[in-house]
């Protein structure tokens, strides 16, 4: 199999092993939906990239989120942190890491109250009307 993919790259004049990539474009507002297991609710929230986001007793920071160009397959994904506020003001981290929006399940928060996922990024900018 290998050395039909070279030979058609050699065809082609392409390098069999190089992969298209595309370029994430970086957006500075993330666009999160969540679930109250307890009270069987679904909301819409969103917060800037760096700021902390509440929902119910858990704080939530998204370090980047990126998009695909337009040309490209959809995709939104964003690294999370995301922390349970306990008592006396103290935090635990409960979960850090990628999400994607295409795959919510790819990566998920365990939690017995709540659901978290990301549903876009957006620019703040470009998402002002005059």
């Amino acid at each position: 199999m290998t050395r039909l993919l070279s030979a058609i790259a050699g065809v082609l004049g392409v390098c069999a092993t190089t992969a298209a990539a595309a370029t994430d474009i970086p957006m500075d507002t993330i666009v999160l939906g969540g679930l109250d297991k307890v009270a069987a609710r679904v909301n819409t929230v969103s917060g800037k990239v760096g700021a902390p986001v509440a929902f119910g007793t858990l704080e939530i920071v998204a370090r980047t989120c990126v998009t695909h160009p337009p040309e490209e397959t959809p995709e939104n994904a964003a690294f999370l942190e995301i922390f349970q506020r306990l008592d006396g003001g103290k935090k635990e981290k409960v979960f850090s890491g990628w999400m994607f929006a295409s795959t919510p399940s790819l990566s998920a928060l365990d939690h017995p109250v709540y659901d978290i996922w990301v549903l876009r990024c957006e620019s703040s900018t470009a998402s002002k009307s005059p």
